[in-house]
Protein backbone atom coordinates (compact mmCIF):
# COMPACT_ATOMS: atom_id res chain seq x y z
CA UNK A 1 0.00 0.00 0.00
CA UNK A 2 1.68 3.76 -0.43
CA UNK A 3 3.00 4.61 2.18
CA UNK A 4 0.56 8.17 2.54
CA UNK A 5 -2.75 5.86 2.04
CA UNK A 6 -1.03 3.77 4.67
CA UNK A 7 -0.46 6.64 7.24
CA UNK A 8 -3.46 8.24 6.72
CA UNK A 9 -5.73 4.94 8.24
CA UNK A 10 -3.71 5.21 11.40
CA UNK A 11 -4.06 8.06 14.80
CA UNK A 12 -2.09 11.43 14.17
CA UNK A 13 -0.40 10.36 17.10
CA UNK A 14 0.56 7.20 15.74
CA UNK A 15 1.96 9.10 12.63
CA UNK A 16 3.97 11.07 15.01
CA UNK A 17 5.39 7.48 16.70
CA UNK A 18 6.20 5.93 12.89
CA UNK A 19 7.52 8.48 11.73
CA UNK A 20 10.41 9.18 15.13
CA UNK A 21 10.67 5.42 15.04
CA UNK A 22 11.62 5.02 10.89
CA UNK A 23 13.71 8.06 11.37
CA UNK A 24 15.23 6.91 14.82
CA UNK A 25 15.83 3.24 13.20
CA UNK A 26 17.57 4.39 10.21
CA UNK A 27 19.80 7.11 12.16
CA UNK A 28 20.95 4.21 14.36
CA UNK A 29 22.30 2.49 11.28
CA UNK A 30 19.42 0.25 10.20
CA UNK A 31 18.38 0.44 6.35
CA UNK A 32 14.99 1.65 6.70
CA UNK A 33 13.13 4.58 4.00
CA UNK A 34 13.00 7.24 6.86
CA UNK A 35 12.81 9.93 3.92
CA UNK A 36 10.26 8.62 1.95
CA UNK A 37 8.10 8.54 5.53
CA UNK A 38 9.05 11.59 6.41
CA UNK A 39 7.86 13.05 3.00
CA UNK A 40 4.66 11.05 3.04
CA UNK A 41 3.68 12.59 6.62
CA UNK A 42 4.63 15.76 5.70
CA UNK A 43 2.44 15.73 2.64
CA UNK A 44 -0.65 14.10 4.86
CA UNK A 45 0.24 17.09 7.11
CA UNK A 46 -0.80 19.22 4.66
CA UNK A 47 -4.11 18.21 3.77
CA UNK A 48 -5.19 16.02 7.34
CA UNK A 49 -6.10 18.65 9.95
CA UNK A 50 -5.49 16.00 12.68
CA UNK A 51 -1.48 16.24 12.23
CA UNK A 52 0.28 19.20 13.29
CA UNK A 53 3.38 19.97 11.29
CA UNK A 54 5.31 21.74 14.03
CA UNK A 55 4.78 18.36 16.33
CA UNK A 56 5.63 16.43 13.37
CA UNK A 57 9.09 18.20 12.23
CA UNK A 58 9.75 17.48 16.18
CA UNK A 59 9.24 14.53 16.23
CA UNK A 60 11.16 13.70 13.26
CA UNK A 61 14.08 15.63 14.50
CA UNK A 62 14.23 13.82 17.77
CA UNK A 63 13.86 10.26 16.59
CA UNK A 64 16.88 11.37 14.23
CA UNK A 65 19.18 12.97 16.91
CA UNK A 66 18.36 10.17 19.55
CA UNK A 67 18.69 7.33 16.99
CA UNK A 68 22.55 9.18 15.76
CA UNK A 69 23.54 8.92 19.33
CA UNK A 70 22.59 5.58 20.24
CA UNK A 71 24.58 4.81 16.70
CA UNK A 72 27.41 6.37 17.78
CA UNK A 73 27.43 4.80 21.71
CA UNK A 74 26.78 1.34 19.73
CA UNK A 75 29.84 1.97 17.64
CA UNK A 76 32.01 3.22 20.27
CA UNK A 77 31.58 0.24 22.06
CA UNK A 78 31.82 -2.17 19.75
CA UNK A 79 34.91 -0.57 17.43
CA UNK A 80 36.29 -2.23 14.36
CA UNK A 81 34.66 -5.55 14.77
CA UNK A 82 31.10 -4.48 14.72
CA UNK A 83 31.39 -2.62 11.50
CA UNK A 84 33.12 -6.13 10.11
CA UNK A 85 30.18 -8.03 11.66
CA UNK A 86 27.27 -5.27 9.61
CA UNK A 87 29.62 -6.55 6.49
CA UNK A 88 28.80 -9.56 6.92
CA UNK A 89 25.00 -8.58 7.54
CA UNK A 90 24.27 -6.66 5.52
CA UNK A 91 26.92 -6.44 2.49
CA UNK A 92 25.04 -3.82 0.11
CA UNK A 93 24.82 -1.26 2.72
CA UNK A 94 28.21 -1.90 4.97
CA UNK A 95 30.34 -3.15 2.41
CA UNK A 96 34.59 -2.72 2.72
CA UNK A 97 33.79 -0.21 0.32
CA UNK A 98 31.20 1.75 1.56
CA UNK A 99 32.87 2.19 4.87
CA UNK A 100 36.50 3.15 3.16
CA UNK A 101 34.29 6.02 1.74
CA UNK A 102 32.71 7.08 4.52
CA UNK A 103 36.11 7.06 6.82
CA UNK A 104 37.54 9.31 4.64
CA UNK A 105 34.50 11.74 4.73
CA UNK A 106 34.83 11.63 8.36
CA UNK A 107 38.11 12.19 8.28
CA UNK A 108 38.58 14.92 5.43
CA UNK A 109 35.28 16.86 6.70
CA UNK A 110 34.89 15.71 10.90
CA UNK A 111 31.46 17.56 12.31
CA UNK A 112 30.58 18.34 8.75
CA UNK A 113 30.09 14.62 7.73
CA UNK A 114 27.85 14.30 10.84
CA UNK A 115 25.76 17.56 9.39
CA UNK A 116 25.84 16.93 5.85
CA UNK A 117 25.45 13.05 6.00
CA UNK A 118 22.04 13.51 7.51
CA UNK A 119 20.84 14.78 3.43
CA UNK A 120 22.43 11.32 2.10
CA UNK A 121 20.71 8.30 1.93
CA UNK A 122 23.35 5.76 2.68
CA UNK A 123 25.35 8.46 5.02
CA UNK A 124 22.50 8.64 7.53
CA UNK A 125 23.08 4.82 7.96
CA UNK A 126 26.54 5.61 8.60
CA UNK A 127 27.04 8.73 10.37
CA UNK A 128 26.60 7.73 14.55
CA UNK A 129 27.86 4.49 14.19
CA UNK A 130 30.86 5.38 12.44
CA UNK A 131 31.54 8.64 14.81
CA UNK A 132 31.65 6.24 17.40
CA UNK A 133 34.09 3.96 16.03
CA UNK A 134 36.69 6.41 14.93
CA UNK A 135 35.96 7.74 18.58
CA UNK A 136 35.19 11.78 17.26
CA UNK A 137 34.73 13.69 20.55
CA UNK A 138 31.06 13.03 21.31
CA UNK A 139 30.30 17.07 22.15
CA UNK A 140 31.45 17.74 18.44
CA UNK A 141 29.34 15.05 17.08
CA UNK A 142 26.27 15.71 19.26
CA UNK A 143 26.49 19.55 17.92
CA UNK A 144 26.61 18.28 14.20
CA UNK A 145 24.33 15.80 14.98
CA UNK A 146 21.36 18.61 16.54
CA UNK A 147 21.81 20.83 13.68
CA UNK A 148 22.19 18.45 10.89
CA UNK A 149 18.53 17.09 12.54
CA UNK A 150 17.11 20.31 12.93
CA UNK A 151 17.89 21.10 9.55
CA UNK A 152 17.22 18.08 7.47
CA UNK A 153 13.66 16.91 9.79
CA UNK A 154 12.49 19.75 10.39
CA UNK A 155 13.68 21.69 7.13
CA UNK A 156 12.28 19.06 5.00
CA UNK A 157 8.92 18.74 7.06
CA UNK A 158 8.43 22.21 6.92
CA UNK A 159 9.16 22.66 2.98
CA UNK A 160 6.90 19.51 2.05
CA UNK A 161 4.09 20.90 4.46
CA UNK A 162 4.29 24.52 2.93
CA UNK A 163 4.36 23.07 -0.59
CA UNK A 164 0.78 20.68 0.20
CA UNK A 165 -0.50 24.10 1.53
CA UNK A 166 -0.45 26.30 -0.99
CA UNK A 167 -0.92 23.65 -3.71
CA UNK A 168 -3.10 21.25 -2.01
CA UNK A 169 -5.36 20.76 -5.53
CA UNK A 170 -2.20 19.86 -7.20
CA UNK A 171 -0.69 17.71 -5.05
CA UNK A 172 -4.06 15.85 -4.49
CA UNK A 173 -3.30 14.69 -7.77
CA UNK A 174 -0.19 13.75 -8.04
CA UNK A 175 1.58 13.40 -5.02
CA UNK A 176 3.22 10.69 -5.71
CA UNK A 177 5.57 13.63 -7.39
CA UNK A 178 6.99 14.39 -3.84
CA UNK A 179 7.84 10.92 -3.00
CA UNK A 180 9.33 10.21 -6.83
CA UNK A 181 11.51 12.87 -6.10
CA UNK A 182 12.52 11.88 -2.34
CA UNK A 183 13.29 8.41 -3.88
CA UNK A 184 15.16 9.38 -6.92
CA UNK A 185 17.50 11.51 -4.64
CA UNK A 186 17.77 8.67 -2.45
CA UNK A 187 18.88 6.45 -5.29
CA UNK A 188 21.08 9.09 -6.66
CA UNK A 189 23.55 9.64 -3.33
CA UNK A 190 23.51 5.95 -3.20
CA UNK A 191 24.94 5.24 -6.51
CA UNK A 192 27.41 8.18 -6.34
CA UNK A 193 28.49 6.57 -2.76
CA UNK A 194 28.50 3.10 -4.01
CA UNK A 195 30.62 3.99 -7.55
CA UNK A 196 33.23 5.58 -4.71
CA UNK A 197 33.15 3.10 -3.07
CA UNK A 198 33.84 0.74 -5.68
CA UNK A 199 36.82 2.88 -6.53
CA UNK A 200 38.16 3.30 -3.01
CA UNK A 201 38.25 -0.98 -3.53
CA UNK A 202 39.44 -1.22 -6.62
CA UNK A 203 42.56 1.62 -5.43
CA UNK A 204 43.31 -0.62 -2.36
CA UNK A 205 42.98 -3.30 -4.02
CA UNK A 206 45.64 -2.56 -6.45
CA UNK A 207 47.88 -1.01 -3.85
CA UNK A 208 47.59 -4.63 -1.74
CA UNK A 209 49.05 -6.36 -5.14
CA UNK A 210 51.84 -3.91 -5.18
CA UNK A 211 55.35 -5.33 -5.21
CA UNK A 212 56.89 -4.59 -1.37
CA UNK A 213 60.62 -3.31 -2.74
CA UNK A 214 63.24 -5.65 -1.10
CA UNK A 215 65.46 -3.81 1.60
CA UNK A 216 68.85 -3.51 0.86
Amino acid sequence: MHVQEWLDTVPAAAVYAVVALVIGLESLGVPLPGEIVLVSAALLSSQHSGINPVVLGACATLGAVIGDSIGYAIGRKGGRPLLAWLGRKFPRHFSEGHVATAERSFEKWGMWAVFFGRFIALLRIFAGPLAGVLHMPYWKFLIANVLGGICWAGGTTAVIYYVGVVAEDWLKRFSYVGLAAAVLVGVASMLVVRRKAKKAAAEREAAESEPVPAAD
